[in-house]
């Protein structure tokens, strides 16, 4: 079944960080959409509203899956619950804050991150605002082990991709873990041989 698959990008990344991505996915048949934002000059309400129009310009009543990268994926639970008319198949978290992470709550605090991160920078740091995001159902979330460890590091000898560690990437939840960096994690083969066999078992 050909599915359309609306690929969301991370924070200081752009559509651009998703085109290798696109392209496997057209290789396998898919029709995958790259959907933009800025943090620096949108509120994620304003993102998410757009993400919303998209999906119902571009997708209709066609069946669709969110595949989303870190903040991408913050975007993808702030919409959820308004598209219950017509829910994804099915979703791809890569690398996602499920939990306030550490990095966001230290730097909430500087100044230069404030700027380029706006709102929704703020907000990855807030418990009460990352807790109370729903887990959307057939959600299927990737998390990298390839940053580095040493008990010098912030994260220590933990399991971490640079950015998040497993246990904040995980939210306490099933993952796969896959041997990459939070930056690049899209470009995983095993991530996207491992989506490729997702979508094949929802024809």
């Amino acid at each position: 079944m050909r599915l359309n698959i609306v690929l969301i990008h991370g924070m200081g990344r752009t559509p651009l960080s998703m085109l290798y991505l696109q392209h496997r996915l057209r290789k396998l048949g898919h029709n995958p959409h790259l959907f933009g934002y800025s943090p620096t000059l949108e509120s994620l309400q304003t993102v998410t509203d757009r993400l919303l129009q998209r999906i119902q310009t571009q997708v209709g009543s066609q069946p669709y899956a969110l595949l989303g990268h870190s903040l991408g994926t913050v975007i993808i639970r702030n919409a959820y619950h308004q598209l219950s008319s017509h829910p994804p198949a099915a979703c791809f978290f890569l690398a996602p804050p499920m939990v306030a992470c550490q990095a966001a709550k230290f730097f909430s605090k500087v100044g230069l991150y404030r700027l380029f991160t706006g709102e929704m920078g703020q907000l990855l740091a807030q418990d009460s605002f990352v807790g109370q995001l729903a887990l959307p159902p057939h959600t299927k979330i990737y998390v990298g082990t390839g940053g580095p460890r040493a008990p010098w590091l912030p994260f220590g000898n933990e399991l971490n991709d640079g950015i998040l560690s497993v246990v904040e990437a995980s939210g306490g939840h099933k993952v796969v873990t896959v041997p990459a960096i939070h930056t690049f994690i899209m470009n995983s083969t095993p991530v996207v041989e491992d989506i490729a066999q997702s979508l094949d078992a929802l024809a």
